[in-house]
Order: C-alpha cells, then sequence, then structure tokens
C-alpha cells in the first residue's frame, strides 16, 4: 500500500510500473464487485430488460454498452465462474472478462463452464486480443459440432453495408466476410499500398489503401494483379476428416475443423508439407512439395513463427521483418536459430534504448524492459504436444 499512496514524482521506474500493476488488480477486484451487483440488480428484476437503461443511466454509460455489461454480469456469476474468480484475484481486469462471455456465449450452460475451466490457467497476463483468441479455441474446443454450424451461419451472414458521414465521405464495410478472403485481399491491398509509398508516393498508408481498395472495387487493377497468401495451420488427421481438433489461421485466430477443411480444399489452395516434433508440436522442417518456388531460410522462420513475436502483437509473420535477435554488426548469424519476425513497429521498438532480447535454443524468445521486467514468447505448436505410441509411426502433420 505504500506504493500505491505514494506521490507519483518520488517514485523510480520500477516503483511506477508496480503501483500501476497494482493498481490494475485492484480494479479487477472492484469490477468483480460491481458484475456481482449488476447480476443480483437484473436477478432481483426478474431479468427485465429495463434493467439495461437502468444501469446506462445510473453508471452514465450508452445503452449498448450497458446491455453488455448486464449479460456479462450474468454469464461470469453463473455460467464462468473460473473467470469471475480470476477477477477476485486481480488476475484478469472487467474488459478481458467481456472477451470470455463474447466468445463463449453462444455455448450451453455446460459447455460454457467446460471451457472455463479450460481457461482458468491461459488468461492470467494476456492481454484483450490473446484472450480473446484463447477462449475462442476453448469454446470450439468443447462443442465443435455447434462451432461448424456457428461458423456456417455467420459465413451465409455477410453483407455489404455502406454508412454516409459528413463533408463529402463515406464508409464501405464486408461484414462477416470469409475470414482467408478478407485477409488475403488485406494482404493484397497492404503490400501495394507499401510498395508505392517505396515508389515515392506522398499519400499515407491509410490513404494508399483506401484509395487501392476503391479502384480495385470499380474494376481496376490497383499497382498489381499478383495473389496473396495467407497461412492456415491444420493437423493432418484434420484435414483428412479422422479428427476434429481446430485448425489455425495466422493473424485471425482458431477456427472450427470443418470451415479449416472448406478453406484448405478450394481451387485456389496450395498445400504444403510441416514437419513437427510430436513432442513439442515445434516445426522440425518444410516439405519442398508445393506449386510454388520456396523461399528458403525467410519463410522456413515464417512458418515457423506464425506471427510477430512480441508476446501480444498478432500481426502475420508475411507482413512482418526478419530480425536478427543478436545485430548483423555485433556478431549475429543469418539462420534459423537467430532470426524471429517481428512487426516493424516491434521491429524499431528493439532498438530502442533498455530493451534487451535473447532467443533460446528451444525457440522461447525473451524480451526484458527498461523496467527489468522479462516476458516470453514461444511459437505456439502446430499441435497438441503428444508422445508418439510405440506402435505406430504417426504421420507428419501438415
Amino acid at each position: 500500500m505504500e506504493l500505491v499512496n505514494a506521490s507519483a514524482d518520488s517514485l523510480d521506474d520500477k516503483d511506477s510500473v508496480a503501483v500501476a500493476q497494482a493498481a490494475s488488480a485492484g480494479i479487477a477486484r472492484l469490477e468483480a464487485v460491481r458484475f456481482r451487483a449488476l447480476a443480483q440488480l437484473s436477478r432481483h428484476r426478474g431479468g427485465a430488460g429495463s434493467v439495461t437503461q437502468e444501469v446506462a443511466l445510473e453508471l452514465s454509460l450508452v445503452d449498448s454498452h450497458a446491455g453488455a455489461v448486464v449479460a456479462a454480469a450474468e454469464a461470469l456469476t453463473t455460467r464462468l465462474p473460473c473467470t469471475l474468480a480470476l477477477m477476485d484475484r486481480g488476475k484478469l481486469g472487467g474488459f478481458g472478462a467481456m472477451k470470455v462471455v463474447a466468445a463463449t456465449a453462444w455455448l450451453s450452460e455446460e459447455n460454457a463452464r467446460a471451457a472455463d475451466a479450460l481457461l482458468e490457467d491461459r488468461l492470467p497476463g494476456r492481454n484483450a486480443d490473446q484472450i480473446r483468441k484463447a477462449a475462442n479455441h476453448a469454446a470450439i474446443s468443447v462443442d465443435r459440432d455447434g462451432a461448424d454450424r456457428r461458423a456456417r451461419r455467420h459465413r451465409e451472414g455477410r453483407r455489404l453495408r455502406v454508412r454516409q458521414g459528413e463533408a463529402g465521405v463515406a464508409s464501405i464495410e464486408v461484414e462477416d466476410g470469409p475470414v482467408e478472403k478478407v485477409t488475403a485481399a488485406y494482404r493484397r491491398i497492404d503490400r501495394e499500398a507499401r510498395a508505392l509509398r517505396k515508389g515515392g508516393e506522398t499519400r499515407t498508408l491509410d490513404q494508399l489503401r483506401a484509395d487501392i481498395a476503391l479502384d480495385l472495387l470499380l474494376g481496376g487493377q490497383g499497382s498489381g494483379g499478383e495473389r496473396t497468401e495467407v497461412f492456415l495451420y491444420m493437423d493432418l488427421f484434420t484435414y483428412l476428416g479422422l479428427n476434429d481438433d481446430p485448425a489455425e489461421l495466422a493473424g485471425h485466430g482458431h477456427i472450427p475443423a470443418g470451415l479449416a477443411r472448406h478453406i484448405a480444399t478450394g481451387p485456389d489452395t496450395v498445400l504444403r508439407r510441416i514437419i513437427t516434433d510430436p513432442l513439442s508440436g515445434q516445426v522440425l522442417d518444410l516439405g519442398r512439395d508445393r506449386y510454388r518456388p520456396t523461399a528458403g531460410l525467410g519463410e522456413f522462420v515464417r512458418v515457423r513463427d506464425r506471427e510477430c513475436r512480441r508476446p501480444g502483437c498478432h500481426r502475420p509473420a508475411q507482413a512482418c521483418d526478419l530480425d536478427h535477435v543478436v545485430p548483423w554488426q555485433f556478431g549475429g548469424h543469418t539462420n534459423a536459430d537467430e532470426l524471429i519476425d517481428l512487426c516493424r513497429r516491434d521491429h524499431r521498438l528493439k532498438d530502442e534504448p533498455g530493451w534487451v532480447y535473447r532467443l533460446a535454443a528451444d525457440g522461447t524468445l525473451t524480451i526484458t524492459t527498461p523496467t527489468g521486467h522479462s516476458y516470453d514468447s514461444t511459437p505456439p505448436p502446430l499441435h497438441e504436444p503428444r508422445p508418439q505410441s510405440p506402435l505406430t509411426d504417426e504421420p507428419p502433420p501438415f
């Protein structure tokens, strides 16, 4: 408590971080109290819809947010007791808890409790996007058939919306488009925008992306017609329909097995064999049978890492820089053991004073901040680690 009550001017960097962490834990505990109070209010009123308006007025919230908070309070106090207990311990804030609520809302109460139990050890220390992905994976894992049905229903609901703005502007948005197509479209637009910037364009990247997208929609060619690839990771047994383990789309997160098979069997899909260590699930090598020639070492590192290696950043590896953990000028080597993927922002952060990056032999990246706190990042395994049966020679996953 002394740190919390100390004058801000008297704190050094480490103390400032400690105060912020202690305050966040205290806020999480208070948010748990608020959720319980709102759940009790809703129960007293028999779940009446007017509770949302009352909460909106009393807490100065807009109706939509008030409704989400009340729904979260009801879910946390009934379906998600482990998540609420994490808030009581100061390990999870209200914003993160609402991500769990949203990801598990479609589950039955029994399945929601099962997902909640799976998540108990996976949420502390994670940011909101990591929590969303972990909760989505847990939800898919406990109800795989329901996840497939839900994915089909959402994809069937795709639509195009136009929103008129002020001062001569408007917005156009594809809602609930197939994730593989939306991801590939954005990558193509982003790549072409960056190429134009390198060519001397004075427009910002945001302006270029918008202009290229509109040009393509109106029948233009953007700045080129090259295809863009997305990385879909799935176990061979899942691909063959022998199990229904969730697959992963880099930059998006886990998707149901049925949707993964639909994407993987598309007419333009190119399959690669990735050889993994069955005990750890980590990438050992890339098969060389594919439609397009490989890019060698850089391709291996991108497939292995999947996303930016800074903990909490989920920019796909295809859009990241390859970087030496030990700078080349200080004796670094250009090999898979010393290369990692970092997005441009985190690549620049690495060069800031006080930031230290170390890569262990097992692929674990340890980042130490200027205040001395360390955070680990390990490429997620392509499948759950599993010992091989002495009687079978399990084939490698795709």
